[in-house]
């Protein structure tokens, strides 16, 4: 895998929201990057013997988290679930077996430009409530910035664990 053939290249200089939103958009592509040219099969593929992560599951979970928190801060409220579901409120994770990979990819890329539109009109310093508490956009990019490199670190011992390749 090339280390930037696919991704964006955040920006090495420019203001505080464009390096935000360059960082947050690279760890979107990369997870997408990590999945390119596997099977559905093997994107719900789970190589850990110790673990039930998917590639599959890692999309679906960052898709529900990134519309989640973003949504949640821009429109005031939790916008509701896209998998989770009273019943099954890990169903991002668990539903992969029985789920649609090249939909739920659709969804992903759906979602995350929804999330890109519902904040062109917000600052970083704004700040809205969010379950209880006070918290700035800034944060939740953050945030939401961690959360993607921590599981695209997954995705690339499960990339690795189903077809030996490995990169950035």
């Amino acid at each position: 895998m090339d280390r930037w053939e696919d991704r964006p290249r955040p920006p090495f200089v420019g203001s505080e929201r464009e390096v935000l939103d360059g960082w947050l958009d690279f760890h979107r592509a990369t997870l997408l990057h990590k999945c390119a040219g596997l099977t559905p099969e093997q994107l719900k593929a789970t190589p850990l013997g110790t673990s039930t992560l998917s590639l599959l599951g890692l999309v679906r979970h960052l898709t529900e988290v990134d519309r989640g928190w973003f949504l949640d801060y821009a429109d005031g409220g939790y916008p509701g679930a896209v998998y989770a579901s009273d019943e099954d409120e890990d169903a991002d994770w668990n539903g992969v077996a029985d789920a649609d990979a090249l939909a739920d990819f659709e969804t992903f890329r759906r979602e995350t430009q929804v999330v890109r539109d519902a904040l062109s009109g917000h600052y970083l310093d704004q700040v809205a409530a969010s379950d209880g508490r006070q918290i700035s956009l800034r944060w939740v990019y953050t945030h939401m910035i961690e959360e993607y490199a921590r599981h695209n670190g997954h995705a690339d011992l499960l990339r690795e664990a189903i077809d030996g390749v490995a990169g950035d």
